[in-house]
């Protein structure tokens, strides 16, 4: 149906007025403009007013930037949206809101099974940000792999394994799996076990595992630093030390732990005190037949072939 003049918005009129388009281009082409038109301009005004909003809502509330850039892209997409909407309506063609509904409600089945994992993974993000079990910068260790986070999104997490490969995790399996963040903490313990021989003294090798923990200036004084004999193997004394570091990081934990168990064990060489490696003691003897029987075995052998 060809619209009146009195169904035509002003830009319409104006065109039909002042070009002499009939009312049946001048309404579409009008109404077209003008949507694009109200899209672009509530798309910049919410840019320009929600975003800077939104920016100090998270400053108020403290977030850090691990929560900040989903919250961005979520606001940037809600801006879009509007415009949209904003747009639609504006060209005469309803609530884009009722155009979605439609649309959603044909596709459900589908997209349900082929974004299976992709939800999956989505909800597993959401619970990420809500319970904060890691942050962007925390090195975290799951199954057989470790690394540091260096992006949180929806739907997967990256880290940079500890030898500068980039891992691209999905989200399900780092909250469906149990996951160690060691730097969650203000402070880390670390055990290290010191074998020493049967033979040596413990309280000796004790006392220098202590004094070499309290001369670190790196490993904490409170708590204390302690020994415990936790083990007796098969060729050597097992000496568990346990020391905190404060701050933790990757480096940290590394180059502390190094250069403790190297101070030890140049102490130990000083005081005699050995640190056995395993070994075996065979016994028992090799027995020899005689000619005239290995012969007599060999033909038996022979017989029994053919």
């Amino acid at each position: 149906m060809i619209p009146l003049q009195a169904d035509l918005n002003f830009l319409a009129r104006f065109l039909a007025e002042q070009f002499g388009l009939s009312a049946a281009y001048a309404g579409p082409v009008g109404n077209a403009v003008l949507g694009v038109v109200t899209l672009v301009a509530v798309y910049v005004a919410g840019r320009a007013l929600l975003l800077p909003v939104a920016d100090r809502a998270m400053d108020r509330r403290g977030l850090d930037a691990h929560a900040r850039r989903p919250l961005k892209k979520l606001s940037a997409f809600l801006v879009g949206f509007l415009a949209l909407a904003a747009g639609f309506a504006a060209a005469g063609q309803g609530s884009i809101l009722t155009s979605l509904a439609t649309v959603a409600a044909a596709a459900t089945l589908a997209i349900g099974f082929a974004l299976q994992d992709v939800l999956k993974n989505f909800v597993a993000g959401v619970f990420i940000f809500a319970e904060r079990p890691f942050r962007i910068g925390d090195w975290i260790e799951w199954d057989d792999n470790a690394g540091v986070v260096e992006d949180i999104s929806l739907r997967v997490t990256r880290v940079r394994s500890f030898d500068n490969e980039l891992l691209t995790v999905p989200n399900s399996q780092l909250t469906d799996n149990v996951l160690t963040n060691p730097v969650d903490a203000d402070k880390l313990r670390v055990k290290f076990v010191f074998g020493i021989g049967y033979d040596d003294d413990i309280e000796t090798a004790t006392d220098i595992i202590l004094e070499e923990a309290t001369a670190h200036d790196e490993i904490m004084d409170d708590p204390a630093p302690s020994v415990r004999l936790t083990e007796l193997g098969d060729s050597s004394v097992g000496l568990q030390s346990r020391i905190w570091i404060a701050e933790p990081s990757r480096s940290d934990f590394v180059k502390v732990r190094g250069e403790y168990a190297t101070a030890v064990k140049q102490r130990f060489d000083e005081e005699g005190i050995d640190i056995p490696y395993p070994h075996r003691t065979l016994t028992g003897g090799l027995e020899f037949a005689d000619g005239p029987v290995a012969t007599a075995d060999a033909g038996e052998t022979a017989a029994a072939e053919d």
